[in-house]
């Protein structure tokens, strides 16, 4: 396996694999990693504002214990020591959930939710929260409870969402690992336009609760190694998600792929979504370079056609509508009238749906699934864009800014929630004016392990990355 050491890097910036490596040899402690990260996180956050819950006595406690099992031989799991951030709408024991939004109360979880749990069982050190925009019903970093969330690559722009913190944190530098939710999108379209790694599993692969048609968690990382190595403690099974899969050995420690892993696959290349925003000229050129790189190694790569339409997504989008004005409507005026107005206006536009017309907005989420895995089933991978644009302007809730299109940005990535496929997006290139670009590599379903070995053949042989961003001076 490969496992890259990093001496010359700072200690924020050092991989989860490498950061173990020197823990294991008693070259590095805990403590002194989580120091460098919260050094690291007072440089940036007062410009893209990604945490939420940032109590450095509690990490460094953290880091403490975790020094003190390392100097014993007894790390109690597999990430012990290593720096994480958590979004902020996976529960953790005594703390608020808001959601992203002042509409909700500040009634302390109970319990870690399973994704929390995994990781607090296996010594990670929760450095912070991440932020989301209200509900998470957004791709971008516009809340009413957080302040705005910006891209590290451009200060100007969006990290994406709705798991915007977790985006920009991994760009950022927030230690190495980062953990997120996605329900169309909301892990990959960060990924993407912060230009980290990202896999959305198999729905029922990562525990949650509450567990929800199409929501998955899943890491976000700077690197496919990462990735593989927080999949092998998320994975384990918790009985609170009635939609999780049953316990399955995977080997995880399997996903250092070599490029002939591409060797005689089959890949659908799919360019145009079917409806949404038209794919950007330089998005287009960027994904284009990527299938050639999979043809170059041995892969056959084979155009597809559309199979999502506008009739599927705009039934997801109105049933979506009508279970956030039912949710709505049963606020107290003043917390209803705090949530963000796009989401109001979003909502109330299903205030007139008829029965009949709720029932047909519904069953496109069936519609979706049979579509997408009736066009996969021909291929053993499928590649497209993650999203068609590069990040937008932060203050913008989506690209559109118009909430009656607000999902015509993800008709890339909604498809694999509701197939229930792992669809991963790692960064591909650079617009001219120096965005990352996503490519998303989606698989069949289960086939979690292959779409982080297929992501890491294109990580060796993608062209070299630019230089992770720095804080401002000033």
């Amino acid at each position: 396996m490969s496992t890259p050491a990093t001496p010359t890097l700072p200690l924020h910036a050092w991989s989860a694999q490498a950061l173990l490596q020197a823990y294991r040899a008693r070259t590095l402690s805990p403590v002194e990693v989580t120091y460098a990260v919260l050094d690291h996180m007072a440089r940036w956050e007062r410009h893209i504002s990604a945490s939420y819950l940032l109590r450095p006595e509690l990490a460094l406690a953290q880091a403490q214990a975790s020094e003190a099992r390392w100097h014993q031989g007894t790390p109690c799991g597999p990430l012990d020591g290593v720096p994480v951030t958590i979004k902020e709408n996976i529960a953790t024991q005594g703390d608020p959930v808001p959601l992203g939004t002042l509409a909700t109360d500040a009634t302390p979880a109970q319990r870690d939710a399973p994704p929390a749990a995994r990781l607090r069982e296996a010594g990670a050190v929760m450095v912070c929260k991440t932020t989301m925009p209200d509900y998470g019903m957004l791709s971008s970093g516009v809340s009413t409870f957080h302040p705005l969330t910006r891209n590290p690559w451009d200060l100007r722009k969006t990290p994406g969402g709705s798991s915007a913190g977790g985006g920009a944190a991994a760009a950022a530098g927030y230690g190495p690992l980062h953990i997120g939710t996605d329900i169309g999108g909301s892990l990959r379209l960060p990924a993407s336009w912060c230009g980290i790694y990202s896999l959305k599993p198999s729905l029922g692969r990562v525990p949650i609760d509450p567990a929800y048609t199409g929501r998955a968690a899943g890491p976000m990382t700077r690197s496919v190694a990462d990735a593989a190595l927080m999949m092998q403690v998320l994975s384990q099974p918790d009985a609170r998600d009635s939609m999780s899969l049953p316990a399955q050995a995977i080997a995880w420690s399997e996903w250092d792929a070599p490029a002939e892993k591409l060797r005689g696959l089959r890949i659908g290349l799919l360019m145009d979504a079917g409806c949404g925003l038209d794919v950007e000229p330089e998005v287009r050129d960027a994904i284009l370079r990527a299938a050639q790189i999979f043809e170059d190694a041995g892969a056959m790569v084979e155009p597809m056609l559309p199979f999502f339409t506008r009739q599927m997504l705009d039934g997801m989008d109105h049933s979506w509508r009508l279970r956030s004005h039912v949710d709505l409507a049963a606020l107290p005026p003043d917390k209803r009238n705090a949530v963000l107005p796009y989401i109001r206006d979003w909502a109330d536009s299903a205030q007139g749906m008829s029965g009949p017309e709720a029932f047909a907005a519904f069953s496109q989420f069936h519609a979706t699934r049979v579509a997408t895995v009736n066009a996969c089933n021909a291929f053993d991978y499928v590649i497209s864009p993650t999203a068609p644009i590069v990040a937008f302007d932060a203050a913008l809730p989506s690209p559109t800014h118009d909430p009656l299109r607000p999902l015509e940005h993800i008709a890339f990535t909604v498809p694999y929630n509701m197939s229930e496929q792992p669809a991963a997006s790692i960064n591909c290139g650079y617009s001219e004016a120096g965005l990352p670009i996503g490519l998303q590599i989606a698989g069949k379903r289960f086939d979690d392990l292959g779409v982080l070995q297929v992501s890491r053949a294109f990580e060796r042989l993608r062209e070299a990355q630019r230089p992770w961003p720095e804080p401002p001076v000033a």
